[in-house]
């Protein structure tokens, strides 16, 4: 997992061009415009010089406004958040928790809430992770690599890898077990034939 957004002028223009790709292509949309921003404000925490960063942060301070009234995206910059994240639809609001840790490849939906449950301690989200629509991931838990959160389900317990969950409370269930379970009968059906053949 790449936790960090530093690395040079290079780094940051290959996560840029990643999110204008990865969000439809337009400099308009809402979820890119959130994301760079959340970017910017990350990169204005991290300046070393004491003048620069009060002024950098002060222009992420107007800029924070625009996000709260305008895209309703919220992503504090001190958010880790891995590469090639993806804001699947900015259409209505989504909120993280300043602790919030996200690994690489994770998609997230509209109107999904990720933070605390009345307690210290916030989420850490695997890689390849998916949350539906109207989700919410609270508390100090623990999100497996390759889990699919499906809509309108509230987790507030440990998920392992490679999990789908559902409903509230959620409910998981273990998610390449199956697909491999189902991808095995034609393969199976084919050894039997070869078998008859013989």
């Amino acid at each position: 997992m790449t936790l960090e957004t530093g690395g040079g002028g290079r780094h940051v223009f290959r996560l840029i061009k990643g999110d204008y790709h990865r969000h439809g292509r337009s400099v308009l949309d809402a979820a890119f415009v959130s994301l760079e921003i959340y970017r910017y404000g990350r990169w204005a925490s991290q300046l070393t010089n004491p003048v620069a960063r009060w002024i950098a942060n002060k222009i992420y301070g107007v800029l924070r406004v625009f996000i709260l009234n305008v895209t309703k995206v919220w992503i504090p910059p001190q958010v880790v958040i891995g590469d090639d994240f993806h804001i699947i639809h900015a259409e209505g609001m989504l909120s993280i928790h300043p602790d919030v840790v996200i690994g690489d490849r994770c998609g997230i939906m509209h109107n999904v809430t990720i933070g605390r449950n009345m307690g210290d301690g916030a989420p850490v989200i695997g890689d390849d992770v998916f949350i539906g629509v109207n989700s919410t991931v609270l508390g100090n838990i623990r999100i497996g690599d390759r889990v699919r959160i499906g809509a309108n389900t509230a987790v507030s317990t440990n998920v392992p890898s490679d999990s789908t969950v559902i409903g509230s409370p959620a409910r998981i269930y273990p998610r390449l077990a199956l697909f491999g379970q189902a991808g095995s009968k034609p393969a199976a059906r084919a050894q039997a034939q070869k078998s008859e053949g013989d």
